[in-house]
């Protein structure tokens, strides 16, 4: 690993690289959000069913990035990345050339997985070509790609389909990854797995007990956002007093918020990543007691909804390093952990919020975040004493 770092001579381009994948993935992950109601439309489907392609893809990349990580653990990760382009390229044809309704649910899945093991290849490479001390801005590049994906991809994408067909959206997916496909073959260097490393192997360090607790931080970090975020727009409407085209002023600076915490929690991953968890489970905490406390600010409301998204998103570079550091040898498969566990905090979240609503409406869901914040507080101190696994020299060879 370090002679590739000697011999990379375009660290920067490589991440940029990097950068616009993840980028460009993350588009074609929310342009269903911004035109669900286009394509219930246009396949005759309803509006929760269409919404099932969000969780089709949010499954493939929760189940199926690990999954393909440990297939592939043997491959240099270049072979791996422009793979995993190629497979996107060709899911994504079928809806931009009339995939109905199941085929899109079917390709929907496999997008996820390979969104997943992008993430991971991404993150191995990144890290790879750069100093150690600067691990976590090359990792907080790949997952700055994503953020920006909520928060410019998205509504951009969203305009293009009103204006040429939700389709057209997909269409111009497809050609920008094309294109970034032909750009990555000739500058992705050749990053292979050290022979020893076997996926049995990696697998015994990537799921030990030390790296599952750090999943679950980060689980329990996503639990308490998206407890709230899923139902910010009702609560936007019912306790704010907030409607129409204003609440896309909120949406945007979440997305903001979130591209700029990312980014910048890459430094504070690369100085202290136990500490900057701490500071960020803290941060995402009390934005969700102001939501709740002064929800009838709109001022105030879009501070905290500022602040869950900067606080949030900024523990992402260093719950990666934090998983990497402690999964050692198994660090390649350790990769692609995190955002399996943040989607699955994701949807226990949507789900916690949405059963604290049943049962004393819509303040209830971000009390339940606040709550659930709280706690990751105490899990986020406590997860600092874990030390990566002591892994023993080989023997020394005796000579004759």
């Amino acid at each position: 690993m370090t002679e590739i770092r000697r011999t990379s001579s375009r660290p920067t381009l490589v991440l940029a690289v990097l950068f616009a994948g993840a980028f460009v993935m993350g588009c074609a992950e929310m342009l269903v959000v911004g035109l669900i109601d286009l394509i219930a439309a246009d396949l005759s489907v309803s509006v929760p069913a269409a919404g099932a392609l969000v969780t089709a893809n949010a499954l493939g990349l929760a189940m199926g990035g690990p999954l393909l990580t440990f297939l592939t653990t043997r491959f240099d990760r270049r072979r791996v990345l422009l793979a995993t382009m190629v497979a996107f390229v060709l899911a994504n044809l079928l809806p931009a050339f009339g995939a109905d309704y199941s085929i899109f649910l079917a390709a929907r899945v496999v997008i996820g997985a390979a969104q997943g093991l992008f993430i991971a290849a991404a993150m191995v490479m990144a890290t790879t070509i750069v100093p150690p001390e600067r691990a976590g801005r090359a990792m907080a590049v790949v997952i700055t790609g994503f953020a920006s994906a909520s928060a410019l991809g998205l509504p951009l994408g969203t305009l293009l389909g009103q204006a040429v067909g939700w389709r057209g959206s997909f269409t111009a997916v497809v050609a920008v990854a094309l294109a970034l496909l032909i750009i990555a073959a000739r500058v992705l260097p050749s990053v292979p797995t050290p022979p020893e490393s076997g996926a049995v192997g990696q697998a015994r360090f990537a799921f030990a007990p030390r790296v599952i607790a750090v999943l679950g931080l980060a689980a329990l970090i996503f639990v308490a956002i998206q407890s709230a975020l899923t139902y910010v727009v009702p609560f936007l409407a019912e306790v704010t007093d907030v409607s129409g085209p204003v609440v896309g002023a909120y949406l945007l600076a979440y997305g903001i918020a979130t591209t700029v915490g990312s980014f910048v929690g890459g430094r504070f991953a690369d100085a202290s990543a136990t500490r900057a968890l701490v500071v960020g489970a803290s941060g995402v905490t009390v934005s969700l007691v102001v939501l709740f406390s002064f929800g009838g600010s709109p001022l105030v409301v879009a501070i905290a909804v500022f602040g869950i998204g900067l606080f949030g998103m900024a523990t992402g570079p260093s719950l990666q390093h934090r998983v990497v550091s402690l999964a050692g040898p198994g660090a390649p498969l350790a990769a692609s952990l995190p955002a399996s566990a943040v989607n699955a905090g994701i949807a226990g979240g949507a789900f916690a919020g949405g059963v604290a609503i049943d049962l004393n409406g819509i303040t209830a869901a971000v009390l339940t975040g606040a709550v659930v914040a709280a706690i990751s507080i105490a899990v986020a101190w406590a997860t600092g004493f874990l030390k990566p696994a002591a892994v023993a020299a080989p023997e020394p060879v005796a000579t004759h």
